[in-house]
């Protein structure tokens, strides 16, 4: 990756590199919900999450995320009460406040092998401005 003489990535290409990360919108993501096709993640800290989430969203913050998609199924199913999603899985969506750690999550699940990893690019913010 290209860096600037100070050590900072040029704003051009933080924007490219974010890019490549499949995103849903607001309108995929409501398809998607209603046809139950989706498994959310929340990537916000605890606290963020229990001040209000996406209906059907798991938490899981982004500082726990690697460890938790590299659990066993059982170790996972015993921290967050939930099934492990499957590698496979083709609708996981990941979501944080603003887009930045929902950005991270999914590509740290894409580098795990997860190849359904998708980002809801409007993020909690934009749910929360059309929906509550």
């Amino acid at each position: 990756m290209l860096r600037a003489p100070w050590g900072r990535v040029p704003a051009a290409v933080a924007v490219r590199t974010m890019s490549r990360v499949p995103t849903v919108s607001l309108h995929e993501l409501r398809a998607l919900l209603a046809a139950g096709r989706a498994r959310l993640i929340d990537v916000r800290s605890r606290e963020e999450a229990a001040a209000g989430t996406i209906p059907g969203a798991l938490n899981i913050p982004v500082v726990e995320l690697e460890g938790a998609l590299q659990m066993e199924p059982a170790a996972f199913r015993a921290a967050y009460f939930a099934e492990k999603p499957a590698r496979d899985e083709k609708h996981l969506v990941f979501f944080c406040q603003i887009g930045k750690r929902g950005s991270q999550a999914t590509q740290l699940a894409q580098d795990l092998g997860y190849t359904g990893a998708h980002n809801y690019s409007g993020a909690y913010r934009e749910w929360l401005q059309n929906e509550g």
